[in-house]
């Protein structure tokens, strides 16, 4: 038993959690369920996802009531995936509210938290730009998809027409967002790097003092963000832990379990 329990999947448990709801309410639910579960991979099993990756993804939704919306469902699964005993890590502890931030009447704590979320580098941007060129090449094709299917007069069990509308709906909701990222991005250059510590753009390697393990990650923007391909916020808890540090540094990260300590051994100035 234990051993199918450390081998179940994220796409498994995600498939269970939205079973297990009503049809309307897991409706509603699927899209962001589904988008976590292929940041990080369906194949991964729940035992290897850490609380700082979970952070590191909840850190790329902003203040705004929709974002809220994605965190909420997103503690919900994570709630169901501890309940269920997949996993002994209170998961959902790490989406936490941007309350804090909504709350502050300062203009100056508002604007540098946008501005924050805004950060980008050059590849990331121009990912962006390429991932929504290709929706927009996408889109027509549903549209004829959905013609085609429209054509069939029993709406009731057409699940073509479904898929179709439900793939432009995702379509349609992904080119807004990434249209709102780009055209509030501010993109960190190379020529901004301040000497010998690091920033945003660099690739850095951490040793953890406790246990040797060395780890590699990218710093980068919230909207950038991907845990599983090595990419971290700057407002990560590590990122924020790391930035404008040296090598050779030793620094200290909150986690759910205590402080990791991690030595800055390598800065790559990419």
């Amino acid at each position: 038993m234990m051993q199918d329990i450390d081998n179940i999947t994220l796409k498994t448990v995600a498939n269970q959690f939205l079973g297990q709801l009503p049809k309307d309410v897991a409706r509603a639910y699927k899209l962001e369920v589904t988008l976590f579960v292929d940041w990080f991979d369906e194949k991964k099993t729940v035992v290897n996802l850490a609380a700082i990756e979970v952070a590191s993804y909840a850190e790329r939704f902003s203040n705004e009531a929709q974002d809220e919306q994605k965190l909420e469902i997103l503690r919900r699964f994570l709630t169901f995936v501890k309940e269920s005993g997949y996993t002994t890590v209170p998961l959902s502890a790490s989406v936490k509210a941007h309350r804090a931030i909504a709350l502050t009447n300062t203009k100056e704590v508002r604007k540098k938290s946008q501005s924050d979320r805004n950060v980008l580098t050059q590849k990331g941007y121009d990912d962006l730009l390429r991932e929504r060129d290709n929706l927009l090449k996408q889109r027509p094709q549903v549209l004829e998809e959905i013609r085609r299917a429209a054509a069939d007069k029993d709406f009731r069990e057409n699940a073509p027409l479904h898929a179709a509308r439900e793939q432009l709906g995702y379509i349609d909701g992904r080119i807004q967002e990434l249209e709102q990222v780009i055209r509030n991005a501010a993109i960190i250059s190379s020529d901004k790097h301040s000497q010998g510590c690091v920033c945003v753009g660099n690739t850095v390697t951490l040793v953890m003092q406790s246990t040797g393990k060395t780890l590699c990650y990218t710093i980068v923007g919230p909207k950038e963000a991907n845990p599983s391909q090595g990419k971290i916020s700057h407002v990560s808890p590590i990122g924020q832990a790391i930035i404008g540090h040296h090598e050779g540094e030793v620094v200290e990260v909150i986690v759910p379990s205590g402080i990791v300590r991690y030595r800055i051994e390598h800065i790559n100035i990419s």
